[in-house]
């Protein structure tokens, strides 16, 4: 009972002190998400707090719900509207925007460093997707208001770019822990698991959406329920369309749109309620993954980790994007934005956790590389998104014009 009370104590503890320094974080203009990763490793075996916390399998059973949480709270934002604008760019960068970055940051490691060519792949699989959470977090964060349906377009990218990344990881880990051959036959053998991921997830997403939209709709319940109802349901729908060998982060997504589409009443609360419980998933998710990590043993793979970071945000992610948003006739100062917006945080950290979980040969290394590769990305992309923008121009101009901040309010 006591050693309960004192993690209760040390992760409110956390919490409390992650939510105080947001402010801090605001006025520098750093990625919350960041300073959440501090604190982590701050608290961590090597930081004041001392803490080791070395649990990787747990890291990734909590890390899959809080991600979960998170899809689903930026499904219940997606509008139809959001859909309709950014469908079908965001659907080709989800899928062919992945694979092509994860093939070119792969091949390009593979030349320039010393590695086998199938880790070097599996390297550009666990960075190849976007980040839902650090996407929806800094776009609101900056409050970035974007022409072109660009914002809509990056965040339905990332709500639905995971199952394609873990399809990528799963399949890259199995090659190395099997020793399985590089060919086209063990690629194409691997088609029926995208399948049945991608496929399960849409219709579970859309049934479940359907399902918890009409509960709600239908059965008379306490208001204050309806908010705790949908993340229940959320979940339920979660953990079965995994158990069911789907894609239960793509179902949540496509289930929360669903929700805020078909809902006929509290909607507002229903948002309101998942916007802070994605607020509490990230802190949580991002100081576990802090925790995770040994700075002293960070510290050697830096060079490999700044290497893969530089082919991935100036090579790999704006020529995968030139290449996915070519068909749609889209500008290049929208095409440039979009490559460079590639924002990787939690996600990358979290499935660089499968191969260190696995019986293959890949160790705790292997996570501190991509979590390097993630520290880059979040400082050098977080921190500019709206500079580039603006250099783009690129950002909208609110309604009415443009209020100054020493403007007296009118009658």
């Amino acid at each position: 009972m006591e050693s309960l009370e004192i993690l209760l104590i040390f992760v409110s503890f956390l919490f409390l002190l992650g939510c105080l320094l947001t402010p801090v974080a605001e006025r520098l203009g750093a990625p919350f998400l960041l300073l959440f990763l501090f604190v982590g490793m701050l608290m961590g075996e090597n930081g004041i707090g001392g803490v080791k916390f070395d649990d990787f399998s747990l890291a990734y059973e909590v890390g899959s719900i809080a991600l979960a949480l998170v899809l689903f709270s930026g499904g219940l934002d997606t509008t139809r509207e959001t859909f309709r604008k950014a469908a079908a760019p965001a659907i080709v960068l989800a899928i062919f925007g992945v694979l092509a970055t994860a093939g070119i940051v792969g091949g390009l490691i593979y030349l320039l460093f010393d590695l086998p060519l199938e880790v070097c792949l599996l390297l550009g699989a666990v960075v190849g997707s976007t980040d839902a959470a650090a996407t929806f977090l800094l776009l609101r964060q900056r409050n970035i208001q974007l022409k072109d349906d660009l914002g809509e377009t990056l965040m339905v990218e990332a709500g639905i770019n995971d199952p394609m990344a873990i399809f990528l990881t799963i399949t890259m880990v199995a090659i190395v822990d099997n020793e399985l051959p590089l060919d086209m036959a063990t690629f194409i053998s691997f088609l029926p698991e995208l399948g049945r991921q991608l496929g399960f997830g849409l219709v579970a997403g859309i049934i479940g959406g359907f399902l918890t939209a009409f509960l709600i709709n239908r059965v008379r319940m306490p208001v204050s329920l309806f908010a705790p109802f949908a993340m229940a349901s959320a979940l339920l729908l979660f953990n079965l369309t995994s158990i069911m060998g789907g894609s239960g982060f793509l179902a949540v997504f496509i289930a929360g749109a669903l929700l805020r589409d078909r809902m006929t009443h509290q909607t507002e609360r229903v948002r309101q309620f998942h916007d802070g419980i994605s607020w509490i998933s990230q802190i949580v998710l991002f100081l576990i993954l802090g925790l995770l990590v040994t700075p002293k043993e960070l510290v050697a793979q830096i060079p490999l980790g700044l290497g893969i970071a530089a082919v991935l945000i100036f090579i790999a992610r704006p020529v995968a994007a030139s290449l996915s948003l070519a068909p749609f006739r889209i500008g290049w100062r929208q095409q440039a934005f979009i490559g460079w917006v590639g924002l990787r945080g939690a996600v990358p950290i979290f499935l660089a956790i499968i191969p260190v979980i696995s019986p293959g040969p890949l160790s705790s290394g292997f996570f501190d590389v991509v979590f390097v590769v993630v520290i880059v990305s979040l400082i050098l992309q977080g921190w500019t998104i709206s500079l580039v923008a603006r250099w783009l121009g690129l950002i909208a101009e609110p309604e009415g014009g443009a209020e100054l901040p020493f403007e007296k309010a009118k009658d």
